[in-house]
């Protein structure tokens, strides 16, 4: 007996649709990567645009709030170019000002004598600006005993709103003791030559470790008896010329120097 044949089956015709339902997942997944892709993050755009800025020396005119620092294993910001650079000695300190010219001179003048008048401390310290440069005489009766080199405890106030006015500016320092002509014989001193250099040199040691003065541009003399501002024969002009100078060099009296 014949065995009866199996009808064939009809052709799956949506067999396309699985083709076509992938096709269509795939073609999704790109628009929304490509979607992901357009959107950018403002905010984190902006710290970048500002760190940038921040590292080449750039600020906005307007105060704005200080950008925070992005996450380093995200963005890699270019350092502080500022930070690199290693600042000289003075301007570490923020006080470098430049070369003093008459101006500043005149400044300096009218602010020490502006203390001086509210401390009563006139008959102590007089100001001049002399061609040499500014000349800040220092009295042996505020500053110093008799015959003795060392600076007393209750000027350091003076001296020091003194050593402030002028030591941010870059111009040569001459510190010069004076005596009058009364001849000293100590065992310290055995001549008024000794005694000035000394009180010169005092002061040069406090300007050098109490403030910014370079070593370089202060140095210390002692001229004694011989270069008086007064007449010795009288008691008042003696007390005159015991004095010690600070003078700071004007630009035509540091051409001079070595």
């Amino acid at each position: 007996m014949a065995r009866k044949k199996t009808p064939e089956k009809e052709p799956n015709l949506e067999r396309w649709l699985v083709s076509y339902a992938d096709f269509i997942t795939l073609l999704f997944a790109v628009f929304v990567t490509l979607y992901a892709m357009s959107q950018t993050d403002k905010k984190k755009a902006e710290e970048v645009i500002e760190s940038l800025r921040e590292s080449f020396g750039y600020t906005k005119s307007s105060p704005v709030t200080k950008p925070k620092i992005i996450d380093s294993g995200n963005i890699n910001i270019i350092p502080n170019l500022r930070q690199q650079t290693l600042p000289p000695k003075q301007a570490q300190y923020g006080k470098t000002k430049g070369h003093a010219e008459e101006k500043d001179f005149k400044a300096i003048k009218t602010a020490i004598d502006a203390y001086l008048l509210k401390n009563g401390a006139q008959d102590k310290v007089s100001v001049d600006i002399t061609r040499r440069g500014l000349v800040i005489s220092l009295k042996e009766a505020g500053f110093f005993d008799s015959g003795s080199a060392t600076v007393q405890q209750s000027s350091y106030g003076i001296l020091s709103h003194v050593a402030e006015s002028i030591s941010s500016y870059t111009n040569p320092i001459r510190v010069e003791g004076h005596t009058d002509n009364v001849p000293i014989s100590s065992h310290s001193f055995p001549s008024n030559w000794e005694l000035s250099t000394a009180r010169a040199t005092n002061l040069v040691q406090y300007l050098i470790r109490n403030y910014d003065f370079q070593p370089d541009k202060i140095s210390a003399a002692g001229y004694g008896e011989y270069r008086p501002i007064a007449d010795n024969s009288t008691a008042e002009g003696r007390s005159k010329n015991r004095r010690v100078d600070i003078v700071m060099l004007s630009t035509e009296s540091e051409r001079g120097e070595p």
